[in-house]
């Protein structure tokens, strides 16, 4: 009979099987391919789940923004010429491997005969019916959550909906509408109705494409991008050797980064999981997901304050358009006099740094080093756990969602914000770590450190001076990571 220590250590090696088992199990690659990530995936993501605050009976919605992604997309032209160059390349590989005697039966039987799933097609980046469908019931969401807000008979000054020119931005802002308002007019079975989708020019889009005409950003993510690139090698080279040898193939980094590519779209476009994707371990998965969270941190988020500051024209918008709302109610307009929401559908250029620029997914002490124009340390590696990811804060038909709440006058404060990170209540460093805030808390603690800032001194000024000690930075970090020393007396703590 077994000793009952003996029983107990049994006992407890059968439970960490069985509990690592349900783990691999649970493993959803779809969940894992940063901003191409799938709304609906997205959504099933538990890790930063919050309980969010109880509105109370006595305050009423009485304006919405929304600030949105676009719904999924097709690859871009140049990644599906990449998809058609890789379909060659394997056949050189395979080809040569076969001819060097290594196993076949190692290698997967679907590499033999693939080709790229839009092979022949010469257009891309438009949205996809998958995307059609995230936007359009997301509208419909919206709506009835929020039924005393669209419950006006449709105007384009009451219901404001503006998208970048680029055609898959204003095809979700249709998408969208079509949800919001359907059955409220007489068009076809489903009485839709009309509806306007504003644009301006993508040259001078400071709003939406706030990125594209920034000429300070350009030169700063020109100078970025190499950087960037080092910083991944060491995880797709580990990669590239891990699969080289599991599959006695001759790949190589670009082979590796070219089918993590192809991995995320055929899971996130496709449904298909056990073709790219499955010559992945679920660790290497985390990892290239990872590069990817840690490249739109540098290039996009918190890795620097110009990557979210060149979005003050927008939050100045936002904020703007709840004094407007503050004044309607004061003033006591008629319904269907004032605006009631401002919807706006962009890119994950727009939604990335907006959501830097409230200061969502923050710990600790992070929000009083941005309030400083410090970068914040970046994403720790896997397995560490970490707030910071794509797949969360930016995949597809991602948004954020700001109510502006009218509260009876035995509060402290008669209007308040709560923010909706995809729909979630989501705490707000700079409100003290609650979803529903004090509108001149959000004003002052949030938006006044941005606002004192202009675009044009942001984006044309000379600001290679701030640039250069980032860069700097980012060396010397990328120097103490594979060399173990630093440039500086003082150690750094950085984990990545």
């Amino acid at each position: 009979m077994a000793k009952p220590a003996t029983l107990g250590f049994m006992l407890l090696v059968l439970y960490c099987v069985q509990f690592s088992s349900t783990a691999e199990e649970t493993f959803d690659v779809r969940q894992h391919l940063s901003t191409v990530t799938r709304y609906e995936a997205s959504k099933d993501i538990k890790d930063n789940a919050v309980v969010s605050s109880n509105i109370p009976d006595q305050c009423s919605p009485i304006h919405l923004n929304l600030v949105a992604r676009h719904g999924t997309r097709a690859p871009t032209k140049k990644r599906m010429k990449e998809l058609e160059t890789l379909s060659t390349r394997l056949k050189e590989v395979l080809q040569t491997a076969k001819e060097r005697g290594s196993s076949s039966e190692k290698l997967p039987s679907w590499l033999w005969e693939w080709s790229s799933p839009w092979k022949g097609k010469i257009k891309g980046g438009e949205l996809i019916s998958l995307g059609e469908d995230e936007m359009y019931h997301l509208g419909s969401r919206v709506r009835e959550r929020f039924q005393e807000l669209f419950s006006d008979e449709y105007h384009p000054d009451v219901y404001l909906i503006r998208a970048s020119q680029i055609p898959r931005a204003s095809a979700s802002a249709v998408a969208f509408g079509m949800g919001m308002f359907s059955g409220r007019g007489k068009l076809g079975p489903g009485r839709h109705r009309a509806f306007a989708v504003l644009s301006e020019n993508r040259a001078s889009d400071i709003m939406l494409r706030f990125h594209d005409c920034c000429q300070n950003y350009k030169a700063f993510r020109k100078n970025q991008e190499p950087s960037v690139h080092k910083l991944k090698e060491p995880v797709l080279d580990e990669i590239t050797r891990s699969l080289a040898a599991r599959y006695e193939l001759n790949l190589t980094t670009k082979d590796i980064s070219t089918l993590w590519f192809l991995c995320k779209q055929e899971a996130s476009l496709l449904n298909v999981t056990n073709q790219a994707c499955d010559l992945f371990s679920n660790d290497e998965v985390k990892l290239l997901e990872w590069t990817d969270d840690l490249e739109m941190f540098i290039l996009k988020g918190y890795g620097n304050s110009l990557n979210y500051r060149m979005g003050v024209p927008l939050l100045e918008d936002v904020i703007l358009s709840m004094e407007q709302a503050i004044t309607a109610k004061e003033e006591g307009h008629a319904p269907g006099s004032y605006e009631k929401a401002r919807l706006r559908f962009a890119h994950a250029e727009t939604l990335v740094p907006f959501s830097c620029l409230i200061g969502l997914f923050l710990e600790g002490s992070e929000f009083d080093q941005i309030q400083r124009e410090e970068p914040l340390k970046f994403p720790p590696k896997p397995p560490q756990k970490r707030t910071w990811r794509g797949s969360t804060v930016a995949p597809f038909g991602g948004n954020n969602v700001i109510v502006l709440y009218s509260c009876s006058a035995n509060n402290t404060s008669k209007y308040f914000v709560q923010v909706l990170h995809n729909e979630q209540p989501i705490p707000m460093a700079g409100c003290g770590g609650t979803d529903f805030c004090p509108f001149e808390v959000f004003k002052e603690k949030i938006g006044a450190v941005h606002l004192k800032h202009s675009y044009d001194n942001l984006c044309n000024a000379n600001l290679q001076q701030e640039s250069k000690p980032f860069m700097s930075k980012l060396i010397e970090i990328f120097s103490w990571i594979f060399t173990g020393k630093s440039n500086d007396n003082e150690s750094q703590k950085i984990e990545l």
